[in-house]
């Protein structure tokens, strides 16, 4: 069996943990510190250039010891020995999901259909490797003999989402290629795109696992028109090349096989980036950085396997993040990088949190009684906190926050850093500690001072949860790590949810009837929708 069936609400743990909730319904942080000395201490964890303080978090060893009590019931260890295996754990669509086999650095065979995998794998990182090298330097050219300036990465949902946040946050290692990504089928995000750069020095990057799909074809087929416009058509094999595992479709497109860069079945796409939807990475900053990106994320995974829950990451994360989604009726969470690397960093966590555990049929095919997945967000600070921190502190929501940072500038600048640090930690030690009536007055407080109407406008209750992730310094590697955190973070609670993580049929739907509506469009008569849509279909083509 690759994945128990365990419905969670039924287990002693969860039972325990609802009491456990009513218990700690009056729990204040601010006073635990000040009682238990050893709090920051027990509730941290260091690891490979990683430190996670969870100590502001409305915790305590009781309820650590109920939730590592609930991933033992759910049978987590076993769940994540059949992942890493290469079990269909995957089951609504047949797969197996092993996007970690790509990051591995062990021999061990990994099994699918029979058939080890490793070999493949190293083959098309040679592959990625030869091509890569060829364009940086040069020796890979246009048309015309030029090298190559500019890559325009052409995809959407996992073939965009996580190149482009790499891309991103690796800016500081990144190559004199200028990297662009096109996603929207909008028109306006080609157009805007192409429209300053030279067809003769710049390089296609499709991605598409079937090549059928349609904002991805559509705009495919636009870049390819813009530069046939100034460029013969046996011109489109020097300039296209693409990630993909319908090999007619795409060599009918003109693009030859040998720069058809492949895709399998057991990686999904929002956990791609580690696989051929990662060129455009290996582009941006070199193969050499992107070996690095791949042997973070293998050591987190070594971590994640191999680690006693109580000092796992991943696991711990997955467990404050289920403490307050399943009994604090938290519907949102909020990441806060203090990195502007990491401006994409939120962006790509709604995708991989929210398609892989917005879900509401549990294993067994039944309705879910608990909520599953959260609403994820943010924006980097110090930026967030001018924009929406006010709902952090003195908003009517709780909402849990992880603040990530990073101990050395890249650019050296220590007065920027000391004041970007200073700001990372005292955020998470204001929403913790807030601010009393009493310190709003002041010590010096007179009776004119009492009644001051505006005293309570300042009041922070404070009490608000939050993680923080110390990390050394932002490298390859370490962003690897940290995407990976997440990853397995995401796994965990699918498991304890008793949800399939890996599948995504809830974005179908729009999209048929898109298709739909495109055809309609042309064919009114022949409209059957809902008054809404006809009215809004019939406005938009008067």
């Amino acid at each position: 069996m690759s994945l128990y069936n365990i419905d969670p609400s039924l287990t002693s743990s969860w039972r325990a943990l609802e009491s456990h909730a009513a218990e700690m319904s009056s729990f204040d942080l601010k006073s635990d510190f000040i009682q238990n000395p050893s709090r920051a201490k027990a509730f941290s964890l260091e690891w490979d250039g990683m430190f996670l303080d969870y100590s502001k978090n409305l915790i305590n060893e009781k309820t650590k010891s109920l939730l590592l009590g609930l991933l033992d019931e759910v049978k987590l260890k076993e769940a994540i020995e059949a992942q890493f295996s290469g079990e269909i754990i995957n089951r609504t669509e047949g797969r197996a999901v092993l996007h970690t086999a790509l990051r591995t650095d062990s021999k061990d065979e990994i099994l699918v259909d029979g058939q080890n995998i490793l070999p493949e794998i190293e083959g098309v990182k040679a592959k990625i490797k030869s091509f890569t090298d060829g364009v940086i330097s040069g020796q890979t050219a246009g048309f015309t003999g030029k090298a190559f300036t500019d890559v325009v990465n052409i995809g959407i949902g996992g073939s965009d989402l996580g190149p482009s946040m790499v891309v991103d946050a690796l800016g500081f290692y990144r190559n004199h290629l200028r990297v662009h990504f096109i996603s929207n089928v909008d028109g306006d995000h080609v157009f805007q795109t192409l429209k300053d750069l030279n067809p003769e020095t710049t390089l296609f990057v499709v991605v598409s696992k079937t090549f059928t799909t349609q904002e991805t074809l559509t705009n495919a087929t636009t870049s390819r028109q813009w530069f046939l416009k100034s460029a013969p058509k046996e011109a489109v094999s020097k300039h296209f090349v693409a990630v993909s595992t319908n090999i007619e479709k795409v060599t009918s497109f003109g693009i030859e096989e040998n720069n058809i860069f492949p895709m399998n079945d057991w990686v999904g796409g929002r956990f791609s980036l580690w696989s051929a939807v990662g060129l455009s990475i290996a582009l941006a900053v070199g193969y050499d950085h992107f070996q690095s990106l791949l042997e973070g994320a293998g050591a987190m995974d070594k971590h994640f396997r191999t680690t006693p829950f109580d000092s796992n990451m991943p696991a711990i994360l997955a467990c404050l993040s289920t403490w307050y989604i399943n009994f604090h009726d938290v519907q949102t969470e909020g990441v806060i990088p203090y990195s502007q690397y990491l401006n994409q960093f939120a962006t790509y966590l709604q995708q991989a949190v929210m398609e892989s555990n917005g879900k509401y049929i549990d294993r067994n095919g039944k309705e879910v009684t608990y909520r599953t997945s959260s609403v994820v967000w943010g924006e980097p600070g110090t930026n967030a906190q001018h924009a929406f921190f006010q709902l952090l502190h003195q908003g009517t929501t709780l909402i849990p926050c992880d603040f990530i940072g990073f101990k050395e500038s890249l650019y050296q600048n220590q007065e920027h850093q000391d004041k970007l640090i200073a700001n990372f930690f005292a955020q998470t030690e204001a929403l913790m500690v807030g601010k009393t009536k009493e310190q709003v007055l002041g010590h010096k407080a007179g009776i004119a001072d009492a009644q001051d109407s505006t005293v309570p406008f300042k009041v922070f209750q404070g009490n608000r949860p939050t993680n923080t992730l110390l990390i050394d310094r932002l490298s390859p590697r370490s962003l690897g790590q940290l995407i990976a955190l997440y990853e397995h973070k995401i796994f965990v609670q699918g498991v304890i949810w008793n949800i399939y993580s890996y599948d995504q049929f809830g974005v179908e739907l729009g999209k048929q009837l898109a298709t739909s509506i495109l055809s309609d469009f042309e064919n009114p008569e022949s409209s059957v929708h809902d008054a809404s849509t006809l009215q809004l279909m019939k406005f938009y083509k008067d």
